[in-house]
């Protein structure tokens, strides 16, 4: 697939408008942030008659700007190609997602000591998808990968759900999992996968550092190849009778188990392996091996 800078604006005009046209963002802070991320935009639809507001306005200026097309047409028009109805009168349609590369992200990180990979093993639902960007991108994290295949797209619901997320955080796209998960391991990544079948609560596994976090898919988990790949599982402890959390759910918590551990702005330090650190909460089982010496990951 081919790759587009991010930085460079799309233009084009005299664009068409189908409903099978799937690379739609929907709503207008997604849209907003998308353009001012110059993520390539062929057309932006504003629903005509729609109560005008600073956010229009910053849509309409943002279009203007980068010389993207804006027009005003019915209403029924985009909820013809509306995924989930939720538009708010403003939808954009994107030209193909420009992914970015594993040898980039590598790049770019090679010299932190803390660094955040979250990687995806067949997500099927798009608005699990933005969930997890958007906190990925919140916590810090450097980039998500998922795989080409048997895992779901970038449609107007994972935009959605990312709230502008996708503009921000590069987004790698990998042939095989089990082969990247490799190629991450030799980057100093140590590689933990999260399962409900695992032996380490997520609070004691040594989850600093140069962390690469696995999420299965919604209803198989991790596929067995992949968590045989794992350096360690991670789970996080329940007291209720419903199963699990969904995967965004847990992705999130993990996240941010990985800022709090790494001692990442906002974050409380991690409490070292055997002591006892606020309220008495005792560090990681000091049998588990230390992989985070002096904040750094050595393999």
């Amino acid at each position: 697939m081919a790759k587009h800078d991010r930085n460079e604006p799309h233009k084009k005009e005299g664009v068409r408008w189908t409903p099978k046209d799937k690379s739609v963002i929907e709503g207008r802070n997604a849209v907003i942030e998308a353009l001012k991320a110059h993520v390539p935009i062929a057309r932006v639809m504003i629903a005509r008659g729609t109560k005008q507001d600073r956010s229009l306005e910053l849509v309409k200026r943002l279009c203007s700007e980068q010389g993207v097309v804006c027009d005003e047409v019915a209403r029924g028009e985009l909820d013809s190609v509306s995924e989930r109805g939720a538009h708010q009168g403003v939808i954009a349609q994107a030209s193909p997602f420009p992914f970015a590369s594993l040898d980039e992200v590598l790049t770019k990180v090679v010299n932190e000591s803390c660094a955040l990979i979250i990687v995806l093993d067949h997500i099927s639902d798009p608005g699990n998808l933005g969930a997890i960007v958007r906190s990925a991108e919140v916590v810090g994290a450097s980039a998500v990968i998922i795989p080409e295949n048997r895992s779901v797209g970038i449609t107007p619901a994972a935009w959605k759900a990312a709230a502008g997320a996708l503009a921000h955080l590069p987004l790698v796209q990998v042939t095989n999992i089990a082969q990247t998960i490799a190629r991450l391991q030799r980057d100093n990544f140590w590689v933990a996968g999260a399962s409900e079948h695992a032996e380490q609560i997520a609070w004691y596994a040594p989850l600093s550092g140069r962390i690469a976090l696995v999420m299965g898919s919604e209803g198989e988990g991790l596929a067995r190849l992949t968590q045989e790949r794992c350096d360690f599982l991670v789970k996080l402890p329940q007291a209720g009778q419903v199963g699990s959390l969904n995967v965004a759910q847990a992705c999130t918590v993990l996240a941010y188990e990985w800022s709090r551990q790494s001692g990442t702005v906002g974050s409380v330090p991690f409490v070292p392996s055997g002591e006892k650190g606020i309220n008495g909460t005792k560090g990681p089982d000091p049998t588990v091996p230390d992989l985070t010496d002096s904040g750094t990951c050595i393999r």
